[in-house]
């Protein structure tokens, strides 16, 4: 393609939509039975897309659910509200399909949907999977579901590797930030300065959602601020990510703390209590 027109092929072959709807396409119809590859490359596509989906509404459900346990357990609930979420992502999308939805496309893509917010993300669930909940109990909660050991290393990424690359590649974008400027083989354009706010604010209303949390927790939560941060950064345990360890002596059997019962014959199964003593734990809840 950048034979035929006499350009460089950074001008043929360029990020973003463009690569994929007018680059690859244009491609295509160059090779020997392009309707074929044409089916198959659009095939691929929508198997993409739906893959990408799945992926979000599935993170997003799932997360809601086991929040709110009580609204949307039981019965055709849970898939009622995947229902209402893909009906309402449907609408949101809309706009992106517009005449002028490529404008707003980039403008989201750029400040919301990658780059710094992402990493922002990934950096604070490392850091809460890993120094908060505990990289062992979680590497522990592993081998009891899949029942072996996965490679050690994956636990020193958890702990070390992965914050620090998410935060230094945060900081990094922070620094080098610049502003949405699109340019390509089919258009220019540069956004206005009411346009570049409204991409921080889709950047800024999801990661101000953690520092606005951390803050209205330590204001809730009863104690010293040594307490406090004592008792937010201790895991509440269920029963199902109990460990051995996690177990107290049999001399401590505090009664307000829910058994172990038959119900749980997995558990069971993993501790190998003594026949009549009651497992718990205080860090149990139901």
């Amino acid at each position: 393609m950048a034979l035929e027109q006499g350009v460089h092929i950074s001008q043929v072959a360029e990020s973003g939509p463009g690569l994929a709807f007018i680059a690859y396409p244009k491609a295509i119809t160059q090779m020997p039975v392009a309707p074929l590859w044409a089916v198959i490359f659009f095939f691929m596509i929508m198997l993409l897309g739906l893959d990408s989906q799945f992926v979000g509404v599935e993170g997003f459900v799932t997360a809601m659910v086991d929040t709110f346990p009580e609204y949307l357990h039981g019965g055709y609930r849970r898939e009622a509200f995947i229902a209402a979420v893909a009906v309402l992502s449907f609408f949101l999308g809309l706009p992106m399909v517009s005449e002028g939805g490529l404008y707003l496309f980039y403008l989201w893509d750029y400040y919301a949907a990658s780059g710094m917010t992402l990493l922002w993300f990934c950096f604070f669930e490392c850091i809460a999977i890993s120094w908060i909940y505990g990289a062992n109990r979680f590497y522990d909660n592993i081998a009891m579901m899949i029942g072996f050991r996965i490679f050690p290393w994956i636990k020193i990424c958890w702990l070390f590797l992965t914050p620090l690359m998410t935060g230094g590649i945060f900081l990094f974008s922070i620094i080098s930030f610049k502003p949405l400027y699109i340019k390509n083989s089919f258009f220019t354009y540069e956004y206005p300065l009411w346009g570049q706010a409204i991409g921080l604010v889709f950047a800024i209303v999801s990661m101000i959602q953690i520092p606005i949390y951390v803050v209205y927790a330590f204001i809730t939560t009863p104690g010293t601020l040594y307490e406090r941060w004592v008792k937010l950064t201790t895991p509440v345990l269920k029963p199902h990510q109990l460990r051995q360890q996690d177990m107290p002596s049999h001399d401590y059997m505090p009664t307000h703390l829910p058994l172990i019962t038959e119900k749980e014959p997995a558990l069971l199964a993993y501790y190998k209590p003594a026949d009549g003593v009651a497992l718990r734990t205080t860090h149990v809840i139901n």
